[in-house]
């Protein structure tokens, strides 16, 4: 039985064996052993005790398993050992914040096992730190109905009123259940007034009189005050008071109960939509809170929050906003820090929410031991980024900063701010570093605040200047912006002499962008130094310039080498396509085949020009954007559904394709275009596109049918339509766009009819002004986004990086970077632009791509589909010298322009007639005379 019960231990508390079979043959023993054996009562006893062990072994290892705890706290809830459940659930309350559920049954447990005033105390204890983690309109209940059971103690009545004013502050307003809070407070107070009128002698006294006609009054204000806050059943609770009323309803009470039965009429969609909707209920709640935010009251708003919380409360950014509300709007005490904790609680993996907590904790004027104790914690919640603790760091030390009174010389504060400087310096290199194997602070943030604070607040240079030179060693010495940060506080709280030692150090190290520190330098001297030190900095910054030029002559050399073996490249690709095409003309001439040149060669060889020619793109717009000409012919996106096979000779319609057999035409219906998305930039060469595509698209929804596009010879043209089950998923499989597949980037855009549409647009980008974006060019192709992402972090909060690719997936050597703000991003161009990155000199602007140009409405026809219009030549071809043999005579009488006259444009006659007459025929004696009369 033992050997059974520790197997079943194993199996069941997840301990890895050794390989998968060994798991599985444990199960199936287990499994066998359950249908075939009742075990006996000393079997259970060592089979619990056993996986008690085990579940508390492995607490002991991973204390915040929450699972763990779940399943330790139902094991010895099933035994019934009171004291270690007690003692389970007292751990587990101490970590995390408690759900509803649990403490519902640990306050049922102990309410069972509660019958001395003391034991009752424990339980009220109990009920007010259940209250705390979430407002639950469930647990306030039952709070209020336990306190009921000790109104024969001493202000028992008064206690118990307390807590149900307690309960409608907390959740008195939740629409579908502050109801049965209500009702609980009346039936009590009703309660007492029938006790009340039942001890009454047949002639009451005046006491007796004026305590009923309290009594009576109480129960009236609870009435009137349900009646005005929109709950449900209100018409329930309105009719039940004009039946228990003596008197006439007040009209003040009749005007707030409709204003609230209008309130409830615009509450009753949001609640619906909660009802409806699946966990987690995201939107709906955001809906709801942004509902309430514009109405303005606080104790809705926080409601809604809370009700929220209780669902979601392991989203930081819903604990963020509520916090952020809390410290700006409501700025309770008491409320505001119980938030934050339970934030903290909740999600203690989000640096953010810790910082918000020291910054309350400050605020509200809290002990510094319990802000030093909570940063503590906040080091050990298990940060999942080493640039987290620098920002955890970073706040504590604002914090002790501010403590700090720096007109004394020296002070108890001032010495725990400089220690935890060291700490801090000495925290990140030790823990940080060794736990993710990089610094998570690379340009010492913290020490360049510390060399400030003694530079500015304390007037210790001699601290800075050795802090700075700490900061050089850790690999900054190569940056200008170092260096220059550095002078600047030289310049500020030092001395001539160590600016100019430190500007020369710059020059000598800095490989980044020498010449603005080498003009630092020529200014410096300029202004204060004299003869022999301007030669001294002009001979240093000359001889630094010519080796800087020199090596980027060679990184030109190099990068020109490179072009050129691209360019050959380039050459015998296309020479070799060449020979290929003529090799096979000279196949089908051999035959006697005689065929129409069509489009049908690119399914052989056209996805390779495709990657050697650019594409039409608008300059600037980052992301390939074909003009709509191009996504016409080749895509169909605007109302066409696909391009039209051309006429076939009788040959070739004898000839079935070698491809692909009775390949059918792709048609597309318009009345469709809701539930059909359209796929673009596939690899020619994919083998069965409707099973692969299938595959891809059914993550989003059903997926009803998948039509590719292909040539007349059968080969797959890049190209399909894929028709959803419902528009949800084809929305939803929008965001596949720019998905890689088979090595390409795939395009899905909207089925949308340009003809009738015309205004619709597919590039997804902004093409106008954006001051808090940079568009970057010059960058080595070779250039990562993490690696231009480090490089621009250090000027400001970089939200998001685009890397600038062609229809293949290359990168053009472009990028856009979107910073936090506009300031950041300003700041960004002064440092960033002529920066060098691996031999390659950026430009750095802010983004402002140039207006494309569309066609003008008023052309019709075929001319107003395209954006660009294309040479139309000859029969013959393209000619020499692309001269019209018409004379202009003749052109200018049936093509009419407009004449400029004083710089106004007037329109010809024929132009602004309605209906334009087609031009009269000249005989050759017409056209004779004419030619006289010039």
């Amino acid at each position: 039985a033992e050997e059974k019960a520790g197997r079943a231990v194993l199996v069941r508390v997840g301990v890895r064996r050794t390989g998968r079979h060994a798991e599985q043959q444990d199960e199936a023993q287990w499994a066998q052993t359950r249908t075939q054996e009742v075990p006996s009562e000393h079997e259970k006893e060592l089979l619990h005790c056993e996986v008690d062990r085990a579940l508390s072994r492995a607490l002991s290892i991973n204390a915040f398993d929450y699972n763990c705890h779940l399943d330790l706290i139902k094991l010895l809830r099933q035994e019934g050992e009171l004291v270690k459940l007690r003692r389970a659930r007292q751990k587990m309350s101490e970590l995390f914040p408690l759900t509803e559920e649990i403490w519902l049954d640990w306050l049922k447990d102990e309410i069972k096992m509660a019958s001395e005033i003391s034991e009752r105390e424990k339980v009220y204890e109990l009920f007010e730190r259940a209250v705390k983690d979430y407002i639950c309109p469930e647990i306030w209940l039952e709070y209020a109905q336990y306190s009921i059971g000790g109104i024969g103690q001493e202000g028992g009545i008064e206690k118990v009123r307390s807590i149900f004013e307690r309960a409608l502050t907390a959740v008195g307003l939740h629409v579908t259940k502050g109801t049965a809070l209500w009702e609980a407070y009346r039936e009590f107070e009703n309660a007492i007034l029938e006790t009340a009128q039942v001890r009454l002698v047949c002639v009451p006294s005046p006491e007796q009189q004026q305590m009923l006609c309290s009594q009576l009054e109480r129960i009236h204000t609870l009435f009137r005050r349900q009646l005005g806050i929109p709950l449900l059943d209100m018409e329930a609770s309105y009719a039940e008071y004009e039946e228990w009323s003596e008197d006439p309803i007040p009209e003040t009470t009749i005007k707030n109960y409709k204003k609230a039965l209008q309130q409830l009429e615009k509450c009753k969609p949001y609640e619906e939509a909660l009802l409806g909707a699946e966990t987690p209920k995201l939107a709906e709640y955001q809906a709801y809170i942004d509902f309430e935010m514009k109405a303005g009251d606080p104790a809705r708003i926080q409601l809604i929050y809370e009700r929220a919380l209780a669902e979601n409360c392991l989203v930081p950014d819903l604990w963020a906003r509520y916090n952020q509300y809390l410290d700006r709007q409501l700025k309770v005490k008491e409320l505001v820090l119980s938030a934050h904790d339970r934030a903290v609680r909740n999600c203690p993996w989000t640096v953010g929410l810790w910082i918000q907590y020291l910054l309350a904790m400050e605020r509200h004027g809290v002990d510094h031991c319990i802000i030093s104790e909570m940063f503590e914690k906040a080091l050990n919640a298990g940060f999942i980024q080493a640039t987290d603790y620098v920002e955890i760091w970073q706040a504590y030390l604002d914090y002790l900063r501010r403590r700090v009174d720096f007109t004394q010389d020296s002070s108890k504060e001032l010495e725990e701010l400089r220690s935890s400087f060291a700490r801090a310096v000495e925290y990140l290199k030790q823990e940080v570093e060794e736990r993710f194997s990089e610094s998570g602070d690379p340009s010492c943030t913290i020490m360049q605040n510390w060399a400030r604070v003694e530079a500015r607040l304390c007037n210790n240079m001699q601290k800075a200047r050795e802090l700075w030179d700490n900061i050089m060693t850790k690999g900054n010495a190569k940056y200008a912006n170092m260096w220059l940060e550095y002078y600047n506080l030289e310049r500020a709280h030092g001395d001539t002499q160590h600016c100019r030692k430190a500007l020369h150090r710059a020059v000598q190290c800095t490989s980044d962008y020498p010449e603005h520190v080498c003009e630092v330098l020529l200014t410096l001297e300029r202004i204060e130094g004299t003869l022999e030190d301007w030669d001294a900095a002009v001979q240093k910054t000359e001889n630094r310039l010519a080796r800087v030029n020199e090596q980027r002559a060679k990184a030109a050399e190099k990068e020109a080498a490179l072009a050129r073996q691209e360019e050959e490249k380039a050459e015998q690709r296309k020479q070799s396509r060449a020979e290929k095409k003529a090799s096979k003309k000279a196949k089908k001439n051999r035959i006697g085949e005689k065929r129409k040149a069509d489009d049908d060669d690119e399914g052989e060889w056209g996805q390779e020009e495709e990657e050697e020619q650019p594409s039409k793109r608008h300059k600037g717009d980052g992301d390939g954007l074909l003009l709509e000409e191009d996504m016409e012919l080749e895509t169909g996106l605007f109302g066409r559904s696909g391009p039209e096979k051309p006429d076939l000779s009788t040959n070739q319609k004898e000839k079935p394709s070698t491809s692909r057999k009775d390949v059918p035409k792709v048609l597309h219906d318009s009345s469709k275009d809701n539930i059909t998305v359209f796929v673009s930039n596939l690899s020619y060469n994919m083998t069965d596109p409707e099973v692969k595509l299938k595959e891809l698209f059914e993550s989003c929804g059903e997926v009803a049918q998948i039509r590719p596009v292909f040539s007349n010879k059968g080969t797959f043209r890049g190209y399909c339509y894929v028709e959803f089950k419902d528009e949800k998923s084809a929305l939803q499989a929008l965001g596949l766009d720019r998905n890689v597949v088979e090595g390409r980037p795939m395009f899905v855009s909207p089925c949308v009819d340009k003809n009738k549409n015309p205004d619709f647009k597919v590039f997804r980008y902004s093409t106008t002004l954006e001051k808090h974006k940079l568009f970057i060019s010059g960058l080595p192709f070779s250039c990562t986004k993490e690696e231009l992402e480090d490089i621009c972090k250090a000027h400001g909060n970089v939200k998001d990086i685009r890397l600038v690719t062609n229809r293949a997936g290359k990168p053009k050597g472009l990028a856009y970077v979107e910073f936090e703000n506009e300031a950041q991003a300003s700041q960004a161009v002064l440092k960033m632009d002529g920066l060098t990155i691996k031999e390659h000199i950026i430009k750095v602007a802010i983004s402002n791509p140039p207006l494309r140009k569309l066609p003008d409405k008023a052309e019709a026809g075929r001319a107003s589909q395209f954006a660009v219009p294309r040479q139309i030549y000859g029969a013959r071809g393209k000619g020499r010298t692309q001269l019209s043999m018409m004379p202009r005579a003749l052109q200018r009488q049936s093509n009419p322009v407009a004449k400029a006259e004083n710089g106004m444009v007037q329109n010809s006659p024929a132009a602004s007639s309605e209906r334009t007459e087609e031009p009269k025929k000249m005989s050759n004696a017409d056209f004779a005379k004419m030619l006289l009369n010039k």
